[in-house]
């Protein structure tokens, strides 16, 4: 026999409750979105004052503390930062010098160990390179597969227009973050991006055009090789340092001694991009919908248990990462680092990618058919009215780019979601303008336009996908032919 534990007005689509329910939800949004949290940057003070707001919800829910030091999990890291203030970029031809601006119209990885001045010609590097010395030189390449090591002083990757993801420009800052202990080596070369919008400057006096060269990609045509007329000038100041960011992890205890001793996950990201290059004046990364929504979603879904008196049959293990705009440091960390036996967890829900910007009809599911979690997400959305539908682009890779992935490393089946939508459709649209001018961007903020129903439902959505993993005769098992599961394990 399945139960289901009611968990408040959270579960509910009546008329009144899911008003409530929303208010609530969308209060803790408004607070951890908030210009106080400053964008909630891993690391920064901004992202120590959202995390204790959110220990204290948990607490007022009855969580256990389940870190390292009380619901708190230390995770060591060392950034490497840019400093555009000390740093610059241009374009040079004899006398004539172009200045490129720093996080408009190009970008660097900082790594230890990199060049910090330059001044080299540049090559596109098309398919046949044979015959061609890098040494000393810059290799530029179009985006989408094609860049490779070729020797030189290091790479500059124009973005391709035509990608699946729009490129988003300006790019917020420069840092890259890594676990003491799993740093990045240190770079031999320089790794450089460019926004596709000013690419044609490259191409001056070459014989070719950016556009051209796009259009012979997209026909998967053989790309020319040639110099650049430009060559490249750069000096680089670059800065490491160490900090900590703290994972939030806690466990409200299942009701059945034969079965509390295991763990359902339920996970999602706190941190943002804190402080970045501005956008129409605006320079906070609050991060309302990616992801202050679904810890909002975390904290409200502990209160309503603590509402209802009850508890499903296994424990719930809620996990509030950071770092995961940074490579998935947080959650990478936990999975190195279990503070519950890694055994005895033997799901993760995790909530990222979710935009309630229109009616939810379908939910996307990302790892639908690796385990039997699809399964559940069915169960639990058919009540709903919800469509459960297979991830439609996997070129993107969205199933590996959020937290879920790390547990799925360690063996643990995971899932993740995304307002789905049919394709061509006006859904589609607004999707894909969302994703082009706000995420990632300042612009994901408290003033955004919301579908409050569509945020409600899918609340319902996941309260029940918890209750159904929680409560379920057996724990979920990964399914025949997963490329996911672990050798041996099905």
């Amino acid at each position: 026999m399945r139960i289901f534990v009611v968990v408040g007005a959270i579960l509910l689509i009546a008329a009144d409750a899911p008003d409530e329910a929303t208010r609530r939800w969308w209060g803790h949004v408004k607070i951890l979105a908030a210009d106080n949290m400053e964008g909630r940057d891993t690391g920064s003070e901004g992202y120590r004052r959202a995390a204790r707001y959110v220990v204290e919800q948990f607490e007022k829910a009855g969580l256990k503390p389940a870190g390292e030091s009380g619901y708190y999990q230390p995770v060591p890291l060392r950034a490497v930062r840019l400093r555009k203030e000390q740093s610059s970029i241009a374009l040079i031809d004899g006398e004539r010098v172009t200045p490129l601006r720093i996080y408009q119209d190009i970008m660097v990885t900082p790594r230890v160990g990199m060049p910090v001045a330059i001044t080299s010609q540049m090559i596109f590097a098309g398919d046949d390179v044979s015959g061609v010395d890098f040494t000393g030189k810059i290799a530029v390449t179009i985006g989408g597969g094609r860049a490779r090591n070729l020797g030189g002083v290091g790479n500059l990757s124009i973005d391709n227009p035509r990608a699946i993801e729009t490129p988003r420009w300006p790019v917020a800052y420069a840092t890259v973050m890594s676990i003491v202990g799993k740093e990045h080596p240190s770079a031999t070369g320089i790794a450089m991006r460019f926004n596709p919008a000013e690419a044609e400057k490259l191409f001056a006096g070459s014989g070719h055009t950016f556009a051209e060269l796009v259009e012979l990609a997209a026909a998967k045509k053989p790309l020319p090789t040639f110099a650049l007329t430009d060559r490249i000038r750069a000096q680089f100041k670059v800065e490491a340092e160490a900090l900590k960011s703290d994972n939030i992890l806690a466990v409200l205890p299942g009701s059945w001694p034969s079965v509390a001793d295991e763990y359902v996950a339920v996970s999602a990201h706190l941190d943002g991009y804190g402080f970045g290059e501005p956008v129409k004046g605006d320079g906070i990364y609050n991060g309302a919908f990616d992801d202050s929504a679904y810890v909002a979603e975390l904290i409200e879904l502990a209160a309503a248990y603590k509402r209802s008196g009850k508890a499903p049959r296994r424990s719930l293990l809620f996990c509030v990462f950071t770092g995961e705009e940074k490579g998935l440091l947080g959650s990478d960390y936990f999975t190195s680092h279990f503070t519950i036996p890694k055994e005895k967890i033997i799901a993760d829900l995790n909530l990222d990618y979710l935009r309630p910007i229109f009616p939810l009809k379908i939910l996307t599911t990302l790892g639908l058919d690796e385990s039997t979690l699809g399964e559940a997400a069915r169960k639990a959305a058919e009540p709903l009215g919800i469509r459960i539908q297979e991830d439609s682009e996997p070129e993107r890779r969205l199933f590996t780019r959020s937290d879920q992935y790390n547990f799925i490393r360690a063996g643990v089946p995971g899932i993740a979601f995304i307002f789905g939508y049919d394709k061509g459709s006006a859904e589609e649209a607004i999707y894909r303008k969302w994703y082009a001018e706000r995420y990632h961007r300042p612009s994901d903020d408290l003033n955004q336009p919301i579908d409050f129903g569509a945020a409600a439902k899918f609340n319902a959505f996941f309260s029940r996908l918890v209750d159904e993993v929680a409560n379920a005769e057996e724990r979920p098992r990964w399914r025949a032919g997963s490329q996911y599961a672990p050798k041996g394990v099905q």
